[in-house]
C-alpha cells in the first residue's frame, strides 16, 4: 500500500513554511523549509526595478499583496510606471477602478520589450520541484496550502466583509469546516487563485491552519476538552479563538502592527469576558470580535496557547505551542492534520 505523501504550504506575508509530509516516518524527519513568501519576492523584484529605473508589467494572477502593494506605490510615487493585467491587478485592489487610481495602467498584454514583466503568484510548484529535485525529492501529489484571504469586497470594507465570514462560520463552529477542496466559497478569491496553480489543493486560511497546528501540542492538547484561548500572532494580522472541545465559541482578529503587548493582553483578557464589543475592534483597525450567544463562561478559557512568528508580543500571555518542536511549522502541520482527518472521513 502507498505510504500518504501531503505538500502543506503556509503562506503569510513574510514568509512560506513549506512541510514534506511522509507517512511512516518521524515527523522530525520529514523535508522542511522556511522560504521569503511570494509576496516578498515580488516586492524585492518591483525594489530592483525602481532603482534601476525600469517600468513593470505584472502578469499571473491575484496573490497576496502587503509589501508588493508598498513597493508598487513607491516605483509609482518614483515616477515609473506600471502596467498590470486584470486578473494580477486584483492583487492590489479587488476594485480596479482604485487600481487605475493609483496610477497602474491596465492591459492585456505587455506594453513592449522595455518593460520587467514580474508574475505574480502565490504558490509556485515548479521553482519548488526544482529546487527540492536537487536533493532527489520529489513533490507529494497532494497539496494544501494556508493563504490569508481577505475576500473579494468591491465597494465597501475588506475588514467587515472578512469578519463576515468568521461570523458566519461560527453558526456551526468546527475548525475542520474551514478546509476546502472544492467548496472554496466563491468570494475568497486568493484562494481560487491557488487552486489555479495547484488545481485540486486543500486551501485553508494561515490563522485556522495556526490553530491546527498548535492543538497538535501536547500541553495545548491536554486543555481542549475543556477550553483554551488560541492566539495566533502573524506577521500582519493577530487572530484570536474560544475553543472547547471541537467547537469554536469566539473569534477575535486585529493587524498585528496595530498592537503592543499591553495593548493585546487587555484585548484578549476582554475577549475571554465577553467584555470586548466588535465595534471597538473595528474602529480601532482592526477587523473584529464576535462570541457565540450562551457560549461557556470565562473561566472555560483560562489557558492561552500562542503561535505566530511575532509571538513576542504575547510573551506575558500564554504558554509558546511548539508542534513536533518547531513554531514556524505550526500551519503546515495543522494542515496535514485537516487533510488527514479530511481523508479519513
Amino acid at each position: 500500500m502507498q505510504q500518504l505523501r501531503i505538500l502543506a504550504v503556509d503562506i503569510g506575508a513574510g514568509t512560506q513554511d513549506i512541510l514534506l509530509y511522509e507517512e511512516g516516518i518521524p515527523v522530525e524527519n520529514c523535508v522542511k523549509l522556511v522560504l521569503p513568501s511570494g509576496t516578498k519576492q515580488v516586492a524585492g523584484k518591483i525594489a530592483r526595478a525602481t532603482a534601476e529605473g525600469r517600468d513593470i508589467f505584472l502578469s499571473g494572477h491575484l496573490m497576496g499583496g502587503g509589501p508588493l502593494v508598498r513597493a508598487l506605490q513607491k516605483h509609482l510615487k518614483a515616477g515609473l510606471k506600471a502596467y498590470a493585467l486584470p486578473a494580477a491587478a486584483k492583487t492590489i485592489r479587488d476594485d480596479l477602478r482604485e487600481v487605475e487610481a493609483m496610477g497602474v495602467e491596465l492591459v492585456d498584454q505587455k506594453p513592449g520589450n522595455e518593460c520587467l514583466e514580474i508574475e505574480l503568484r502565490d504558490l509556485d510548484l515548479g521553482k519548488l520541484s526544482s529546487a527540492l529535485s536537487l536533493y532527489d525529492v520529489s513533490l507529494p501529489e497532494i497539496v494544501a496550502v494556508a493563504v490569508q484571504d481577505h475576500g473579494e469586497a468591491i465597494g465597501r470594507s475588506n475588514r467587515k466583509f472578512r469578519f463576515e465570514h468568521w461570523e458566519r462560520f461560527l453558526g456551526e463552529g468546527r475548525l475542520q469546516d474551514l478546509l476546502y477542496r472544492d467548496n472554496v466559497p466563491p468570494y475568497l478569491t486568493r484562494m481560487l487563485a491557488v487552486q489555479e496553480d495547484a488545481p485540486g489543493a486543500f486551501v485553508m486560511d494561515t490563522g485556522t491552519a495556526a490553530f491546527m497546528g498548535a492543538l497538535l501540542d501536547p500541553v495545548v492538547a491536554s486543555h481542549q476538552k475543556d477550553g483554551l484561548l488560541l492566539v495566533n500572532v502573524g506577521n500582519q494580522h493577530t487572530l484570536a479563538a474560544l475553543m472547547k472541545g471541537e467547537r469554536i465559541w469566539g473569534v477575535f482578529e486585529h493587524h498585528t502592527r496595530s498592537l503592543t503587548p499591553e495593548k493585546l493582553a487587555d484585548y484578549l483578557q476582554r475577549f475571554v469576558q465577553g467584555k470586548l464589543s466588535n465595534e471597538e475592534v473595528y474602529d480601532d483597525h482592526g477587523h473584529g470580535c464576535a462570541v457565540v450567544p450562551g457560549a461557556p463562561g470565562p473561566e472555560s478559557f483560562s489557558f492561552t496557547a500562542v503561535t505566530g512568528p511575532q509571538r513576542q508580543l504575547a510573551e506575558k500571555i500564554g504558554y509558546f505551542a511548539a508542534p513536533y518542536g518547531d513554531m514556524m511549522l505550526s500551519g503546515s502541520f495543522g494542515l496535514v492534520a485537516a487533510v488527514k482527518k479530511y481523508l479519513q472521513q
